[in-house]
């Protein structure tokens, strides 16, 4: 039987010192929901790459651009959001391509090619005698 696919985790220690914080800040981020960090058997947190894609975006926000953890949560929520509507967005022009090549694949009557009613020529008839009415 093959084995599982496992993802590299860092622990606590390596990550704060990688990214050269205090354990006690990750623990903050853990506690304030910006990090979910999986945990091992013995509990201990354990980071992910995504983990750790996501706190280089929490830092960039916090050191670089003095946002705080408030608005770091709503950012991080707005860029998910974001995502799944990527995501839906996709699904939908997917799902309009197969349709317009079903559409555009099965031949049609001459009637159904076209759902336009004829227009027939509305205009008034001309006056007796050639003269317009806004003349008068």
């Amino acid at each position: 039987m093959p084995k599982a696919k496992t993802k590299a985790a860092y622990m606590i220690s390596a990550v704060a010192e990688q990214y050269e914080i205090h354990p006690q800040t990750l623990r903050l981020y853990e506690r304030e929901g910006l990090l979910k960090p999986s945990r091992s058997e013995g509990n201990t947190r354990l980071y992910t790459s995504d983990d750790l894609e996501r706190l280089e975006v929490i830092l960039h926000l916090t050191r670089d651009l003095g946002v705080n953890l408030a608005g770091v949560e709503i950012i991080l929520n707005m860029r998910e959001k974001m995502r799944e509507m990527q995501v839906e967005i996709q699904e939908f022009v997917s799902t309009l391509n197969r349709e317009l090549a079903a559409r555009t694949a099965r031949p049609q009557a001459p009637e159904q090619r076209s759902g336009l009613i004829p227009v027939v020529n509305a205009r008034p008839p001309a006056a007796p005698g050639g003269a317009s009415r806004r003349a008068r």
